[in-house]
């Protein structure tokens, strides 16, 4: 059970928006972020969690709407929203011929920690963080998933109340992701808010809630289990004999949302609670396509959100005007 339900909001918009010139890349997106939570703003590259993230950060402007992050006003205390954040992006830039710590006391200073407190600080989040031992160790000799520990540790050392984290696994090995998951949990137990933007359909799973973007519109917002829940879809698993024609045949179905490959294993994705069995049989057996070994798959995350991604482009086509 969510921890953070029944927190106070730290971020709240309303049909919050940014145009660049013609281009409209965030458009009437309306959410609230509760403390404690770790919230994800998934989509794919160039939906507009970047956009949110910066308007909410108060780097950006928003071209409409509006919105208070940690208790200021996005449009008109920006600077406020700055002081009282932490902000790790993929591209965050550690000072790769300065040591760990120095960095570490470098950030400890940009964000207003007292002189007289910096060591001690630094000296606690280095224990807290696992990077004592290589305190000393230049930054641009570790591997990455060691200097995305020192940039999240540098992001959080003023203990902010509120931790914005931009695509913060990208280009990240399995293992060290894994390991980040851990300290973002741990933060959020101890009451920070983390809101964070990704593309990692898995990385939905370990999220409190989530809000889908894409083309800049909010599509869903919910636990995984709501939005997952919401879709109604069905997943069914099988091996198949000539699997790219038993494919090309299951998607042509009305019923059928999706159909992945493995090998010889097929993926079907059935809509509106169809039963996915009865779909491959009605469809495949006609055709004289053998299959055995079904088994009925949990729906995930990233079932939901191609389903809802699909659907949103099948709307847009159907409009007059719409893509062909």
């Amino acid at each position: 059970m969510n921890h953070a339900a029944n927190g106070e909001p730290v971020i709240e918009t309303e049909h919050l928006s940014r145009h660049f010139g013609s281009l409209v890349a965030v458009r009437d997106v309306s959410m609230t972020v509760k403390r404690g939570e770790v919230f994800g703003v998934l989509g794919p590259n160039g939906a507009g969690k970047s956009t949110t993230i910066r308007m909410l950060c108060g780097i950006l402007d928003p071209s409409g709407g509006k919105g208070t992050v940690v208790g200021f006003d996005i449009a008109k205390q920006a600077e406020r929203i700055k002081e009282n954040i932490g902000y790790m992006t993929q591209r965050f830039s550690l000072y790769e011929d300065l040591s760990v710590f120095d960095n570490l006391y470098f950030f400890a200073g940009i964000y207003g920690i007292a002189r007289s407190k910096r060591k001690a600080r630094v000296d606690y989040v280095l224990e807290r963080t696992g990077l004592t031992g290589r305190k000393n160790q230049l930054a641009g000799t570790l591997s990455g998933g060691w200097k995305q520990r020192v940039a999240l540790a540098s992001a959080t050392i003023h203990e902010p109340p509120l931790l914005f984290l931009d695509e913060p696994t990208a280009g990240v090995d399995p293992v060290s992701r894994r390991e980040f998951w851990d300290q973002i949990h741990r933060i959020a137990s101890e009451g920070t808010t983390v809101l964070l933007t990704t593309h990692y359909m898995d990385e939905a799973e370990r999220c409190h809630r989530l809000a889908f973007i894409f083309r800049g519109e909010l599509l869903d917002t919910g636990t995984p289990a709501q939005v997952v829940e919401r879709r109604n879809l069905r997943v069914g698993e099988l091996w198949a004999e000539r699997a790219t024609d038993a494919a090309h045949a299951l998607r042509a179905h009305p019923e059928v949302d999706e159909v992945a490959h493995y090998g010889h294993v097929l993926r079907v994705a059935t809509r509106r609670g169809t039963n996915p069995r009865d779909v491959v049989l009605q469809t495949l057996t006609p055709l004289g396509i053998a299959t055995s070994d079904y088994r009925e798959s949990r729906v995930t995350v990233e079932d939901a959100f191609v389903s809802m991604v699909r659907e949103d482009l099948r709307i847009q086509q159907e409009k007059p005007g719409g893509a062909a």
